[in-house]
């Protein structure tokens, strides 16, 4: 179990770490300014400040120093099965050297990484492994460290933990020489792992039954990142915005009394017969999102409809073979429910998906629907037979928008009819706490068998609402399993837990899409109140704006945060990362578009002196409109030199339409003679401001 309570010891020479509930347990020691780890039988002497902090977040390593990252306030988000669950509210930063000089660059990481804490929703617990679904953890052994139990993909400050990790484990190269080498498990109650998602624990009832609702939605680690800047697939086999989203009811535990229901009719699936007594229940249902597997990108020019760029299907084969590998070791048979359209721009990525299908699956059998409105509802890709691991793949399209359009979001319902027998077989996970035992284990009795795994272009708004759907039928199915409802009666029929249902759901939309596109969810109106609204419109209106300006202009500092958490991009001392390096000219022209608006604004609206010469005036005003219009034209048609790109780990077809518009300009008639001879920022490599410093990948 992680120390819940930790003491926190600075002074100029080292941080210390000690835990006033074990005594007896060695203090953690972090050497300033070498970063040395060791740990102390002692109590830590000498110390200028002493406070209490909630846990350790990491250590990182930044351009000029490293920093130990403390958690020093949280926010309770209530218990599931009696283990309490925190939210990461405040952090700070401790430098092992004392600041002998500003640095930018610096100063910059500092900042971004500030904001990714400060914005990033984040959960924790010190003795219940969130990163891990319920049906995962009944096969684990909870004996072992949590840190040791966290799944890799959704332990979000495992780069951060790197140092700890390796020193408990005695390949830290950094250790001092004070210290014995070999592995130090008395480190393990610092190590704390964290959740980046959405976490909402609830207690609540059904038809005067109680029990706790909980909604955890986690998201990957890997090829973490902002909406236009992660898409697609890497050549590791992990996809962008993938995220394991698991609905849990808990009945009879600390939250939850007075249990009664309708008698069952058998105990089937793990049911329980009319009250289900004192045993502890854990029900859960997994379902999970991610990027179109292929690889694909979309370019940010200023349009708002960014261009598509697909790649080749057979080089992508490789990466999705390694992605759906893991999906099924993990979740076993994976429905691949593609909501994008079937027309348009977004027809490309629809038939390179179903290319992949065809390729992985051996003797793909394919069939689809058609009526007056579409000449596609469905199609669904299934292997005749299954001769190899791939072949528990399942794809089915639905034309979404298509079939939802004007307002007829019921339509939507027809998916869940299409999924029926495969979401009847699939199941879901029942475990029943053994009583006194004092790890938590459960003992089995329902395990789910597949995942619906959703996806959009973004994984967002039409992705939300098709989830919710399959969450509210796997909740319906619990309930009735439980003897909480009867046959044929919906969870739905409750209006107190249908509202609280819809909100919780509504709730895990907004996160998912803030963390990925820097807004709300779209649809939302639908998810909370079952209708699609007009207000909900001009609200969706609003967000898509609000992405708009977010993802051309603020996004490439949230990227470069991501990159620097999670490891992607580690800083070099060498290069000035965060100058920039664009020609001056190309640098000033929206300051001179705004000087002219400016001009011809207060021109417009000032008053003028009483028989004054006028003509001088507009004369000078419909210069700077003349201006004002070449500028705008320039900077809309040459936009890719506009976009705030990520500085650290700039995309390749970023840099590709950053050096084609780059040499568009060089060739414009009015300006290309000063860009012609300007070698400010100049590379082989990379081209303006997107020059990169020393990066590393990790897996």
């Amino acid at each position: 179990m992680v120390y819940r309570d930790i003491n926190f010891h600075s002074s100029s020479s080292y941080y210390a770490f000690s835990s006033p509930s074990s005594p007896n347990a060695p203090t953690l020691v972090v050497d300033r300014p070498s970063g040395d780890i060791r740990l102390h039988d002692g109590k830590a002497l000498g110390a200028k400040r002493v406070s209490s902090i909630a846990g350790i977040l990491g250590i990182i390593n930044l351009r000029l120093d490293k920093y130990i990252v403390i958690i020093t306030k949280t926010q309770p988000m209530g218990k599931l099965k009696g283990h309490s669950i925190h939210r990461i509210v405040a952090t700070e930063f401790l430098p092992l050297r004392e600041p002998q000089v500003r640095d930018t660059d610096e100063d910059t990481y500092l900042s971004i990484l500030k904001n990714l804490l400060k914005n990033g929703p984040m959960y924790f617990s010190y003795s219940l492994d969130l990163t891990s679904s319920f049906q995962r953890q009944a096969d684990m052994d909870l004996s072992e460290p949590l840190w040791k139990r966290a799944d890799d993909r959704f332990f979000w400050n495992r780069y951060l933990q790197s140092d700890l990790i390796n020193f408990r484990q005695g390949t830290n190269k950094q250790t001092s020489f004070r210290q014995s080498v070999g592995a130090h498990p008395e480190i393990d109650p610092y190590i704390l792992p964290v959740m980046f998602g959405m976490l909402r624990v609830t207690s609540t009832s059904v038809k005067g039954n109680a029990f706790t609702y909980a909604l955890i939605t986690r998201r990957s680690r890997h090829r973490g990142g902002t909406r236009y800047f992660s898409r697609g697939i890497d050549e590791q086999g992990h996809v962008s915005n993938f995220n394991e989203t698991e609905q849990i009811v808990v009945i009879n535990d600390e939250a939850s009394s007075g249990m009664a229901g309708y008698a069952g009719d058998g105990f089937q699936n793990g049911r329980i017969p009319g009250s289900a007594g004192k045993e502890v229940h854990i029900l859960s249902y997994v379902q999970t999102r991610g990027s179109v597997p292929v690889y694909w990108a979309e370019v940010n020019t200023l349009k708002y409809t960014p261009k598509l760029q697909v790649r080749g299907i057979e080089s992508a084969v490789p990466a999705a073979k390694r992605h759906f590998d893991e999906q099924i070791k993990t979740y076993g048979d994976n429905y691949l429910v593609n909501l994008v359209n079937q027309k348009g721009r977004e027809q490309r990525v629809k038939e390179a998906y179903e290319q992949m299908v065809r390729i992985l699956v051996s003797q793909p059998e394919e069939g689809s629907r058609a009526d007056i409105e579409s000449s596609e509802k469905y199609r669904v890709v299934e292997p005749a037979e299954k001769h190899q691991e791939y072949d528990r793949l399942h794809y089915i399209y639905f034309d979404f928008h298509n079939e939802t359009k004007g307002l007829r979001w019921h339509r939507a319902q027809m998916l869940l009819d299409q999924l029926s027998k495969p979401l009847l077989e699939q199941q879901y996970f029942h475990g029943v706490d053994m009583p006194g035992d004092k790890l938590g284990r459960m003992e089995v009795r329902n395990r789910q068998t597949s995942v619906v795994r959703t996806n959009c272009m973004d994984c967002l708004d039409r992705t939300n609402v098709v989830q919710s759907m399959l969450g509210r039928y796997a909740v319906t199915r619990m309930l009735v399993d439980l003897g909480f409802l009867r046959s044929g009666e919906n969870a739905s029929d409750d209006a107190s837990f249908e509202h609280l249902f819809r909100n919780v759901w509504a709730d895990n939309a907004d996160v998912v899409s803030r963390s990925y596109s820097g807004t709300g969810a779209l649809k939302t109106d639908f998810t909370r109140t079952g209708n699609r609204t007009r207000a909900g419109m001009l609200q969706d209106l609003n967000n898509s704006c609000s992405r708009y300006v977010q993802n051309n202009f603020t996004d490439g500092p949230r990227q470069d945060a991501f990159d620097l958490f999670l490891g992607a991009y580690e800083p070099s001392t060498s290069d000035a990362t965060y100058v920039d390096k664009r020609p001056l000219l190309i640098q000033a022209m929206p300051y001179i578009l705004a000087g002219c608006l400016f001009f011809v604004f207060i021109s417009i609206f000032t008053r003028r002196i009483p028989n004054s010469t006028v003509w001088p005036l507009r004369l000078v005003t419909l210069l700077c409109l003349a201006i004002a219009f070449w500028v705008g034209r320039f900077i809309w048609g040459h936009g890719t030199l506009y976009v705030n790109w990520p500085k650290l780990n700039t995309p390749p077809w970023a840099t590709e339409g950053y050096q084609d518009a780059l040499t568009s300009v060089r060739h414009d008639p009015v300006i290309g003679s000063f860009i012609r001879g300007h070698e400010r920022g100049r590379s082989e490599a990379r081209l303006g401001y997107m020059e990169e410093g020393f990066k590393k990948r990790k897996e």
